[in-house]
């Protein structure tokens, strides 16, 4: 797989490299708000908002939506790390920021892990799509 990688970064120009590294640096969040702008400016939708849209509907059949909308708290569980669970790792530290990396690696490894508890409702979205964006799987009650 890492000479896939390889063959890829080969084709690419100098410039698309340059992008390529400076995306590379940008936190999770950052990526979103990128997605978001260049949808907006080129006026195309890419698989990203489809993933984003899922925990929406998962609220409204579910009892944390009539949770939502009595008190304004939900709870974020992640039930799947996906294939990258390095950037499932970076999502959850820049979620809650007192998370050490190892507290992060092993909810990666124990699932279901509870990410958020009781949470502002506006908090857990955000918080769903940006694990959603790294490759995890989440449930919101």
């Amino acid at each position: 797989m890492a000479d896939d990688k390889v063959k890829k970064e080969a084709k690419l120009s100098k410039g698309v490299e340059k992008l390529v590294d400076e995306i590379a640096k940008l936190s999770v969040m950052e990526l979103s708000e990128l997605v978001n702008a260049l949808q907006d400016k080129l006026g195309v939708t890419a698989a990203a908002p489809v993933a984003a849209a899922a925990p929406v509907a998962a609220t409204e059949g579910s009892e944390g939506g009539e949770k939502e909308g009595a008190g304004g708290a939900t709870n974020l569980v992640m039930t799947g790390a996906g294939d990258n669970k390095i950037s499932v790792i970076k999502a959850l530290r820049e979620i809650n920021q007192n998370w050490g990396l190892k507290e992060a690696k092993d909810m990666t490894e124990s699932l279901p892990a509870d990410i958020i508890k009781d949470g502002k409702s506006d908090d857990v979205k955000k918080a769903a799509e940006t694990l959603k964006l790294a490759g995890a799987t989440v449930e919101m009650k």
